[in-house]
């Protein structure tokens, strides 16, 4: 344990191979799986084409099957993903590398690469205490070259985290573009090189708040990448937020309602369901999977011929 926390604190992360029998991660896909086709009013999603975010239960099952997306915050009401991000056997590592308790403060799940740029975690999930945030990722299968594999920069977490104008770490979004240069310019001075994650099921990557990362680029659309992220505040940090926290094993998770959801995804769910029962034509071209949605139809073709609800 001493010597992963060292590796820890002079690359920035760690990675445990093997850490997750194949029988449990196999459980929790499968759980996730039937999540899916309950289409939950309680579960946020975010369309990583678009950057739209919405509920699970507001997209058609088409959509479902075939948009990438991120779902959020499983752990809140899904016991085998809290047992997958704090059992007895990863929660004293973390607790190690915190040198305090965690506690889970969020879930992301991937089916597909994520493709994201490069970033680090801390400017948008920024920790009342410096350092006092930590993530991990679960591999839960092999990831395939072709699917957009995990890229992190060894050593990054060591930047020192640019100043916004806010006086904060915390992001301003219109002054990324300054950030990326900030950021990019350091890398080529420091010489830090950029490393693929070429996970096998049951892996995982432990990483520091600071460590540069992002999803490579995907050459084959066909492939999934899937993989859980988990989050974690410290709970000196959690509790000074006046968080509730649940205890797990040695750690805690962060009990709190979904992410909020903006009212134009309410008025998409209801714009489809007009639309659909006013052309069958369109339902039955939907059902027959010729389009994901009545909203995809409408954006192709059905403005242009003047359809409207």
């Amino acid at each position: 344990m001493d010597s992963l926390k060292e590796d820890f604190e002079k690359n920035g992360f760690a990675i445990l191979p093997g850490f997750y029998s194949a029988q449990q991660i196999d459980a929790v896909v499968d759980s996730i799986a039937k999540r899916k086709l309950e289409r939950p009013m309680n579960v946020t999603i975010d369309l990583l084409d678009t950057g739209e975010r919405s509920l699970l239960g507001l997209l058609t099952p088409k959509e479902i099957e075939t948009r990438r997306m991120k779902i959020n915050d499983l752990y809140l009401d899904m016991t085998d993903v809290r047992e997958l991000a704090l059992s007895e056997r990863i929660a004293p590592v973390l607790q190690q590398l915190f040198d305090q308790s965690p506690a889970l403060c969020n879930s992301l799940y991937f089916e597909k690469g994520s493709q994201q740029p490069a970033h680090v975690d801390s400017i948008y999930m920024t920790p009342t205490t410096p350092d006092h945030l930590i993530a991990i990722w679960v591999a839960l299968e092999d990831a395939h070259v072709d699917a957009g594999q995990l890229e992190y920069y060894p050593g990054s977490h060591k930047i020192e985290p640019m100043i916004f104008s806010n006086g904060l770490r915390h992001f301003v979004p219109d002054e990324m573009p300054k950030w990326h240069a900030y950021i990019e310019e350091e890398v080529a001075r420091r010489g830090f090189e950029k490393q693929v994650f070429s996970a096998k099921k049951g892996d995982v990557l432990i990483w520091h708040a600071n460590l540069l990362h992002g999803g490579g680029p995907i050459a084959d659309p066909a492939r999934t990448r899937k993989s859980l992220v988990f989050h974690y505040f410290s709970a000196q940090d959690a509790t000074k937020l006046e968080m509730t926290l649940r205890p797990v094993s040695c750690g805690f998770w962060i009990d709190r309602p979904i992410q909020q959801v903006p009212e134009e995804a309410f008025d998409r769910a209801r714009f489809e369901e007009a639309y659909l029962a006013k052309y069958p034509d369109v339902a039955q071209a939907v059902k027959d999977n010729t389009f994901v949605s009545g909203t995809q139809h409408y954006q192709l073709f059905g403005k242009a011929e003047g359809r409207s609800v």
